[in-house]
């Protein structure tokens, strides 16, 4: 039961990233967002929405596998590694969709795919399924990052 309790609070952590961000986004998205240049590849709006309820799904179990060791020592610093890529990922959303500041937006998520990477390397010592859970995350923030840089030099 302890084992599941974790799990779906690793879950739900996660989730709630998403929903913070999603506060900013939505509120931006019919209006500042609509006026912006954007390149062709911008996805479509509807896909964004599954696609990180999905990611934020992984990551939770991701995050389970870690929390879920025994060695504490072990897992210390990998676990503050995932929830500073977390408060990025959170942050990404206030700066770019809140403070309509793609250029800041730019800055932090440089700093988002430093720490994703940082986190499945240190994830990867302590559990590889949990290291591989991260890699659609790493996929999508590379993505996500060409089409902010695009934004920027768009606009």
């Amino acid at each position: 039961m302890k084992n599941f309790f974790r799990l779906i609070i690793s879950i739900i952590i996660c989730q709630l990233a998403g929903i913070i961000g999603s506060f900013f986004t939505v509120s931006s998205v019919g209006g500042w967002y609509q006026t912006i240049n954007k390149p062709s590849f911008n996805p479509p709006g509807y896909l964004f929405g599954p696609v990180w309820i999905t990611l934020y799904l992984l990551m939770g179990i991701s995050l389970y596998l870690v929390w879920n060791k025994k060695d504490t020592a072990e897992i210390k610093i990998p676990l503050i590694i995932f929830f500073a890529q977390l408060f990025f990922n959170t942050l990404w959303s206030i700066l770019f969709f809140g403070m309509e500041s793609p250029v800041l937006a730019l800055t932090d998520i440089i700093i988002l795919l430093i720490l994703i990477i940082m986190t499945i390397i240190s994830f990867y010592k302590v559990s590889k399924p949990a290291s591989l859970l991260l890699i659609p995350y790493l996929m999508w923030v590379s993505f996500a990052t060409v089409l902010n840089y695009s934004i920027v030099a768009l606009n």
